[in-house]
């Protein structure tokens, strides 16, 4: 039994990235890895053969479904009745239902766990699982990839992932309300049926927006990041957002809502405090607490 459990050591550690999804118009399918992460680390590792887990974690209780035991427990087991039970510890620099891809970094880190003691998997069923529980792939894809990623539902159900490049002059600002937007409700917000004209503005702008990641090309950029898909049908639910996205400014590239909100991102090309100072204001002219971050692009996959 000792040999079982000591196959896992203590002391491991999965680590994964916050992600930014949608980035305008890539509704459901472009997603950008960035430098906030879930750090899990096991601090035991237990030979009783249950395969069970137990996450204490850093950050006090959740306010919701602890996705981390979801994940570990959503693929069928390679060993039954030969796995040893964890105990891991979790922290987090993500906040919870802000847009930052929390659940599917949580839905990662379960399924990274379930190898420790159950043997890999491919990275194919690894997304497959994830987008199975999240519903989509735009976070999980890049919370799992790290970087730029696309995604697309294949014919045979399977998800194809599509690595772009990001421009290393681009940077990143954040700014996160102290309120929540539980993912649910952002979605009920879209309408199930979309004019075709705004179905056909949001591809061209979705294939104006992938050029500019390849040629660098900041207006290309601001361009691409206009939708008519989510954003408009959200405003009425992330206080801000309306202004944000009129706010034309020459230091800043342009301006998105981060995933289902309500946090928003902001993509400059060098310079960030004109990004810093619209986000700001926004929410004090709405009279809300929020944190305003400048992050990078996380460009490899979780470890």
């Amino acid at each position: 039994m000792q040999r079982l459990g000591a196959r896992v050591r203590a002391g491991r550690e999965i680590v994964v990235p916050a992600s930014i999804a949608n980035l305008g118009p890539g509704f459901d399918t472009l997603g950008v890895a960035v430098a906030l992460y879930l750090r899990v680390r096991v601090l035991e590792a237990i030979a009783d053969g249950r395969g069970r887990l137990e996450c204490r974690f850093v950050n006090g209780p959740l306010g919701g479904p602890n996705r981390i035991d979801t994940a570990f427990n959503a693929l069928p087991w390679n060993r039954r009745g030969r796995s040893p039970s964890l105990v891991v510890e979790v922290g987090s620099d993500i906040p919870q239902r802000s847009g930052l891809g929390s659940s599917a970094a949580a839905t990662i880190a379960g399924l990274r766990l379930r190898e420790f003691v159950d043997g890999r998997r491919s990275t194919d069923e690894i997304l497959s699982a994830a987008t199975e529980i999240e519903g989509h792939p735009d976070n999980a894809a890049p919370a799992l990839f790290g970087g730029v990623t696309s995604c697309c539902a294949r014919e045979d159900g399977s998800i194809g992932v599509t690595r772009w490049p990001w421009p290393a002059r681009w940077r990143i600002v954040v700014a996160t309300p102290d309120a929540e937007l539980a993912t649910p409700i952002a979605r009920r917000a879209v309408p199930r049926k979309l004019p075709l004209q705004d179905v056909v503005f949001n591809t061209q702008h979705l294939a104006q927006l992938l050029g500019a990641l390849h040629s660098g090309r900041a207006a290309d950029l601001r361009e691409g990041l206009r939708d008519r898909v989510h954003q408009p049908y959200r405003e009425r639910l992330v206080p801000g957002l309306r202004r944000v996205l009129a706010v034309r400014h020459p230091d800043v590239i342009g301006f998105c809502l981060s995933g289902a909100g309500p946090s928003i991102a902001a993509f400059t090309t060098g310079k960030t405090a004109a990004a810093e100072r619209v986000l700001r204001d926004a929410y004090r002219r709405e009279r809300i607490a929020c944190t305003v971050r400048t992050v990078r692009v996380h460009r490899e996959g979780n470890a």
